[in-house]
């Protein structure tokens, strides 16, 4: 009787043990995104402001459907790429001008959708390398008028801008002169700009020396936080001279297989970024002096 009870209860035990491996099994074969033995995915930023906040943005996104995010921020621009293809992160936010000029080598091209067709291509062939869908924010190359200046010679675009060059002092950063992509671009296509005068000024100094009246005119990038303020107008490149830089996730594709919500959640978030947007998240930190993460989740937390 005794051995019996013992039998039954050894019975149960070994019973239980088999269900409770069972379940076991099949919960990890579940794979959710919430699931202990879930892998971190590795978001990693260039080390600028701008792309600062968009990876905290995408980090927050995926942390939000309930993934592990492990964040690799602040890497050099020159190594980023390195870094995505070596496995050392997963995804981080880039610019499709930079795909083809600097990463691919590329010649220029100016239409965004067809820029954005070959880096998806070439990327995916070479570097198994997963660009998602770009955002219509451009952070590319521009030029500044003060608003003043704009209003009293009617300057709303660089074409604008080369017929009333002699009128107005411009403030350059000494290697635009001379740059491919500079002045050089600049007058093969719009004509000589014949400038009243043309000093040298720190790139950092440039919204301080046209807000003071010392110039007129400078080079700028297309989602600087200080073109938030009104005394500053960015003029529009009309006849297409820069490339543009819209912002993309660019995803190892090993990854993108293995979590294919990643591409539904970051192509949600991108959607919303504009270049009204991005400018003034950039201007929050550069300008109003907040710290990148509690302004990217601020707008994350507006657009969930």
């Amino acid at each position: 009787m005794k051995h019996s009870v013992l039998k039954r209860v050894s019975l149960f035990l070994i019973l239980t043990f088999v269900i409770s491996m069972a379940a076991g099994c099949s919960s990890q074969k579940s794979g959710d995104a919430g699931s202990a033995d879930q892998k971190a995915i590795k978001i990693g930023t260039k080390n600028f402001t701008e792309n600062l906040i968009l990876g905290e943005i995408y980090a927050l996104a995926l942390e939000d459907k309930g993934f592990k995010v492990e964040r690799v921020f602040d890497i050099a621009s020159s190594v980023v790429h390195t870094s995505l293809v070596n496995g050392d992160i997963d995804l981080y936010p880039e610019y499709t001008g930079t795909g083809l000029l600097a990463v691919l080598k590329l010649p220029l091209e100016t239409d965004p959708q067809k820029v954005y067709d070959i880096v998806k291509e070439e990327y995916g062939k070479k570097f198994n390398v997963v660009w998602l869908n770009y955002a219509q924010a451009n952070d590319g190359q521009g030029l500044v008028i003060t608003t003043e200046a704009s209003e009293k010679y009617g300057i709303k675009t660089i074409s604008d801008l080369q017929k009333n060059a002699t009128k107005l002092r411009f403030a350059s950063q000494g290697e635009f002169d001379i740059r491919e992509d500079g002045i050089p671009a600049l007058e093969a296509v719009y004509g000589k700009f014949d400038w009243a005068s043309s000093k040298v000024y720190d790139n950092s100094l440039k919204y301080e020396v046209l807000a003071a009246g010392e110039a007129d005119v400078a080079p700028a990038s297309t989602t600087e936080g200080n073109l938030i303020d009104p005394k500053f107008t960015l003029l529009e490149d009309d006849k297409a001279v820069w490339p543009p830089y819209n912002i993309a996730p660019v995803v190892r594709k090993e990854v993108l297989d293995a979590n294919p919500d990643i591409a539904e959640i970051l192509n949600a978030v991108n959607s919303k970024i504009d270049i009204k947007t991005i400018t003034e998240l950039n201007a929050e930190v550069d300008v109003n002096k907040r710290e990148y993460e509690e302004v990217g989740k601020e707008f994350y937390d507006s657009i969930k």
